[in-house]
């Protein structure tokens, strides 16, 4: 039964045709700006860093600011439609991202940059859920799948264009440029969804907003996020900033959580994770993701700073992954077998793409670098759309965008922490590598006078070659690091892929549209 205030009045027709086209297409701009900006920056990240003289690890910020500020601003995305309507709300936020994406293209500094990002960020929050919610909404009930399969494109399709375009013009323009091309994007979009949409805006009210629910939800996911990127720079627990972070974040969560669960009208609805397909549903994608965005971080930041390879080069290793998932995802929305079948196509292909990952050695040519990516993308193609239909089976409809909104934020506060912690890693594993090979080529070493009275040998001086001994030392170690964790991270896919298997198998979609915004 459709909720009376997301029917359409009698007098509202529904778009057809080209006009349906066009509508469909401008919505899913919306989503493909929000997610092109979540990954355009990975292969431009060293540029960035060296134009602005910060390090590598530092400039990570520029990834999970913009992650963890939009995460925690999803779950407010149904309050601000239920009281403005959802068009105007995913028009307005078209424009602001629009603005805050040029005022990024124009930071002078790192901590400014970081600032627009965070805005950037937090005005991105609308886009995803409502490009989603919207296509729905103007697609007859019948071709709700053609709607699912438009937004998944368009998700992903961004990760093809991000590395390359990201590559492309770090190498050739100024990096602003990689924030300059929305300004198009975003005004194009914003002009045709309101035109086309305007008259069937949803009906809005006043209603009260959880604003402790929303502090509190900030509070302990930026305490996270800040403690995860400054970790390895401040050495962890026996720094006290460190400690006090984790602190908040820990006693945050846990007054959130209580906060969320006795509030009449949460900002957050913890009540859905009852939904024994929801909450498994929810923690596979988030997983899932975690895996996929922090591996799709790392391997353009290894292959610029020690594989020598140009901005470009490294964009254009990463291309396939999405290529492969635009090519396959029309086809995804219609396999008519269980769900979880496909969920777990998903999680096998991500293992075996980090397995091959974890075989690179220095020397290995392009198309061995490229090759597991190809398999990526076959996962990419085949985890959102059974994961969103396992996810919402059995939730109301008039919770559907809650639902819809609550798994976003899973989703993209994992792929921010995921990016965190899997450089702190690299960093660690790194160390403990670069120990291990020195002692075996320690000064004074046979091994270590073979190298250098090799080295000496072509015509290097003594100071040449002790600093290209180090170098290469330095550069297996974070060689080793980078195997590890592309292993680890092949295991962690396989055990994701357990929790698809803890939901019941869900229903085929059926009855009218998923609305378009919800209490």
């Amino acid at each position: 039964m459709t909720h009376p205030k997301y029917t359409l009045t009698s007098t509202t027709p529904r778009l057809t045709g080209a006009k349906l086209a066009i509508t469909a297409l401008a919505l899913a701009l919306g989503t493909f700006m929000q997610v092109l900006d979540s990954t355009i920056a990975n292969v431009s990240l060293p540029t960035i860093c060296g134009d602005l003289g910060v390090s590598s690890e530092s400039g990570t910020w520029v990834i999970t600011a913009f992650a963890a500020t939009n995460a925690v601003l999803v779950p407010l995305t149904g309050w601000l439609m239920m009281r403005f309507g959802i068009v105007r709300v995913f028009t307005a936020a078209l424009l602001a991202f629009t603005v805050a994406s040029f005022l990024c293209g124009i930071a002078w500094n790192l901590p400014v940059l970081v600032a627009f990002r965070v805005l950037q960020g937090a005005v991105s929050g609308p886009l995803i859920p409502g490009s989603q919610a919207l296509l729905i909404s103007v697609f007859p009930p019948h071709r709700r799948a053609t709607a699912l399969t438009i937004w998944s494109m368009t998700t992903m399709s961004a990760p093809v264009f991000g590395p390359v375009l990201g590559g492309y013009i770090s190498d050739n323009f100024y990096w602003g440029w990689i924030f300059f091309i929305n300004l198009p994007i975003g005004l194009v979009a914003a002009v045709i969804s309101w035109r086309a949409l305007k008259t069937r805006e949803t009906p809005t009210r006043k209603l009260p907003i959880d604003m402790w629910g929303l502090v509190l939800l900030t509070i302990w996911v930026f305490s996270l996020q800040t403690m995860l990127d400054l970790g390895k720079d401040l050495d962890w627990f026996h720094s006290t900033t460190i400690v006090v972070l984790a602190i908040c974040a820990v006693v945050g969560f846990a007054i959130w959580v209580v906060w969320e669960l006795t509030d009449a009208r949460p900002v957050v609805d913890l009540s859905l994770f009852l939904n024994r397909n929801f909450a498994m549903g929810v923690l596979a994608l988030s997983l899932g993701y975690g895996i996929f965005f922090a591996n799709n971080v790392l391997l353009p930041l290894w292959l610029q700073t020690q594989m020598g390879y140009t901005a470009s080069w490294a964009g254009l290793v990463s291309a396939p992954a999405g290529l492969v998932a635009v090519a396959l995802s029309p086809f995804v929305g219609r396999f008519k077998w269980d769900p979880r079948i496909t969920a777990s196509v998903a999680f096998i292909a991500f293992a075996l793409d980090f397995h091959l990952r974890s075989q690179y050695a220095p020397d290995s040519p392009f198309m061995t670098l490229q090759l597991p990516l190809f398999i990526q993308g076959v996962g990419f193609a085949t985890l959102f759309v059974p994961l969103l239909n396992i996810m919402l089976d059995g939730i109301p409809a008039e919770k559907v965008p809650l639902a819809s909104g609550l798994s976003n934020f899973a989703r993209i506060i994992s792929g921010s922490f995921g990016a965190s912690i899997i450089t702190t890693f690299w960093d660690r594993r790194e160390a403990l590598h670069q120990s291990r090979l020195a002692e075996t080529i320690a000064v004074g070493s046979p091994s270590y006078d073979q190298a250098l009275n090799s080295l000496k040998s072509l015509g290097m001086s003594q100071f040449q070659a002790i600093e290209s001994i180090m170098h290469t030392v330095i550069n297996q170690a974070y060689l080793q690091s980078t195997i590890d964790l592309f292993y680890f991270s092949s295991w962690a896919a396989l055990a994701a892929m357990g929790l698809v298997w803890l939901t019941r198998r869900p229903k085929p979609p059926q009855g009218p549209p998923i609305p378009p915004a919800g209490d």
